[in-house]
């Protein structure tokens, strides 16, 4: 039986797909602009690394060549690049279509207003999970919500929704004080509210102290 290892270095671009001007992302180019870095001696740190960007490996099955860049060595792999048929830049849909599954349709977004996410869902989420209310609602780093909404989260029993550019509804709470199981749970519920919306992924982003009086995303 035939085997496959497919690696997936995420957000790892090797430049701006056609359709980047939709999503406010022309020029976007990781890889490019990594190089670009570390030829400049932006990328030194001290101790860890220096100088240009060195991949040998990669370099060796084909990432240089496939972006049209020199290689240092002839590639051992079948290489090559491409540009995704489906419409969104979410990860999802990117997985979906290495995989063979195109996805076709637009997914779901909500708004960049105050609150995102609207109060048809909250009210479902708190009726039928019992919840105290919610907090957040808007669009957020998950690292920086956590640091500030995660003691009045605690203190309420309230957990935090936010949303970002993706198709995604985050909840966050504390593993212990709010209950790992009951926020899976919660996601579950969620799921079901946020079908209707098209939003393609519900992320559970549980929390615990960080030891200095704060809170962090737990492992």
């Amino acid at each position: 039986m035939a085997r496959a290892i497919l690696m997936v270095m995420d957000s790892f671009g090797v430049g701006a797909a056609p359709d980047a001007a939709d999503f406010g992302d022309a020029g976007a180019d990781t890889f490019g602009h990594i190089v670009a870095a570390a030829a400049q001696g932006r990328a030194d740190r001290a101790g860890l690394r220096q100088g240009p960007l060195e991949l040998p490996n990669l370099d060796a099955l084909g990432l240089y060549a496939a972006t049209g860049r020199r290689s240092r060595f002839s590639p051992r792999a079948r290489f090559g690049t491409a540009s995704e048929r489906s419409i969104g830049k979410d990860t999802p849909s990117g997985h979906w279509e290495i995989a063979g599954l195109p996805v076709p349709f637009a997914w779901g977004y909500f708004p960049k207003a105050d609150p995102a996410i609207g109060d048809a869902l909250v009210d479902a989420l708190v009726s039928e999970c019992a919840l105290p209310g919610v907090l957040g609602r808007g669009h957020a780093s998950g690292t920086e919500i956590i640091a500030a909404l995660g003691g009045e989260s605690v203190a309420s029993g309230k957990p935090i929704l936010y949303t970002s550019v993706d198709s995604v509804l985050q909840i966050a709470a504390h593993e212990v004080h709010f209950g790992l199981d009951r926020l899976l749970q919660l996601c579950v519920v969620a799921r079901r509210h946020v079908d209707s919306l098209n939003i393609g992924r519900v992320i559970a982003r549980p929390f615990v102290d960080d030891g200095n009086g704060g809170y962090r995303r737990s492992a």
